[in-house]
This record gives structure tokens, sequence and C-alpha cells, in this order.
């Protein structure tokens, strides 16, 4: 599905966010796309936001975070099936989270792909520790004082996977709603997530690991050249 709007009343909107943050994947929405589509929107002071995603490009996540969070707009998030990794952070951007009892959540630290030599992967190291430590204060500023900085971020480090009920308890949605069969479900071997459950909502893989991770290596170092082309132009 990847992006989809629509206006049911004057005043309101339902927005489906439902795929891979970022360009290059299968089904997928982008920053852009949201800020185009809100921007089609007149007279609106209501937007429900329907989220299922396995995650994606940080910064594609974080510019949607900040978009959906300065809207004016009341925004309530539910979360129909999965909110991992950087999708776990563009839930946050609601007013108020709601979550399926069947769905899904999930955090980790972020990780990507580079080449060069060892300076190069050193400024990389750095630059994902600064990211790490903006998406662990939005965390934070969600869950609030019940949860501290270094619990969040052994979470983190562990790649974390909460049910509705532990996301609830500590504090990263607000309210548990009935499950539901969502329609989008994803390959999760594709992502190399070390600690993915066998649920429900996670469709067993119909691919090798090992094809399924060689062929997202491949598209990454496909956009991190496409990306380095076009900064060299």
């Amino acid at each position: 599905m990847g992006l989809k709007i629509e206006n049911k009343a004057s005043n309101q909107a339902d927005m489906w966010l439902y795929g891979e943050v970022g360009e290059g994947w299968d089904d997928y929405f982008t920053a852009k796309g949201v800020v185009d589509e809100l921007k089609k929107l007149k007279g609106v002071n209501a937007i429900t936001l329907h989220l299922n995603s396995p995650g994606g490009s940080v910064f594609d996540g974080l510019a949607i975070y900040n978009t959906l969070k300065n809207h004016p707009a009341r925004i309530v998030t539910e979360i129909d099936g999965m909110a991992l990794s950087i999708a776990s952070i563009i839930a946050l951007a609601g007013d108020e989270v709601r979550m399926a009892g069947n769905a899904m959540y999930m955090i980790h630290n972020p990780w990507t792909m580079t080449a060069g030599d060892s300076r190069e992967m050193r400024n990389m190291a750095d630059r994902l520790d600064i990211v790490r430590a903006a998406l662990l204060g939005t965390y934070n500023s969600k869950t609030g004082d019940d949860v501290t900085d270094a619990q969040i971020s052994d979470w983190m480090d562990a790649e974390t996977w909460f049910n509705a009920q532990d996301a609830k308890k500590y504090g990263f949605i607000d309210e548990i709603t009935n499950p539901i069969e969502v329609a989008a479900k994803f390959d999760m071997s594709r992502y190399n997530y070390k600690n993915a459950p066998k649920a429900e909502v996670v469709e067993k893989s119909t691919q090798p690991m090992d094809i399924a991770l060689k062929a997202r290596v491949a598209r990454m170092s496909m956009l991190i050249n496409k990306r380095r082309l076009a900064a060299q132009n």
C-alpha cells in the first residue's frame, strides 16, 4: 500500500503508512510523500494515523515524525500490525498512541552500510552515535520518568520487541485496542533482525535467509552509490 490518505469528513482525515520507510523497497512511503499529502488537506483538525511498517530509512522516518509532530491537527496513531525500528519513532508522533492487541513494537540501535577507509568508518560510527542519541531522546520524551535513559539504551542495544501489554506498561503507547487482521505483511527475513518473534503478525519467509539478506545488501549498496553520485554532482 505504501502511503494512502483519505478525508472522511471536512475536518478529519485518515492516513495509512503501510510499508517500508524510504525509497528502494517494495511497498514504501517517504517523508516527501507524507508532506505532499498533508499539504492537500484543508481545514483538517484530526488525523488518524494507521501504521504497519517494519522500518527503513532513519532520516526519512525522523522527517516524517517531525512533520507529523508539528502538524496543527490532533493526531491519533493506530499501530495496526507492527511499528518496528524507525517506524517505532513515527508512531510516537501521535498525541495519542494506540496499539492493536496482537501488534508488535520494536526498538534497536540504528545501523547502516558504508564503504571507505578507516577515517570514513570512524566518522560513520560517530554519526550513528548522534542518531542513536536522538532516537533515545524521542523514546524518553514519550515514556517519561518511569523509564530511565539507561533502560531504553539497554533495550536498544538488545533489539527489544514489545507486545501491546509491555509497550503500554513502559509508556510507549497509551491504549490497547482489539486485535485486528491487517492486509499488509512483510518478509521479516529481509531485515536481519536478531530477535524477531514467531508471531501471527509476521509471516514466515518464503525465501532462504542468505538469499534474502544478499538481496537487501544489494539494494542498500545501490542506494548508497546513488546518493554518493548525487552528492558529487
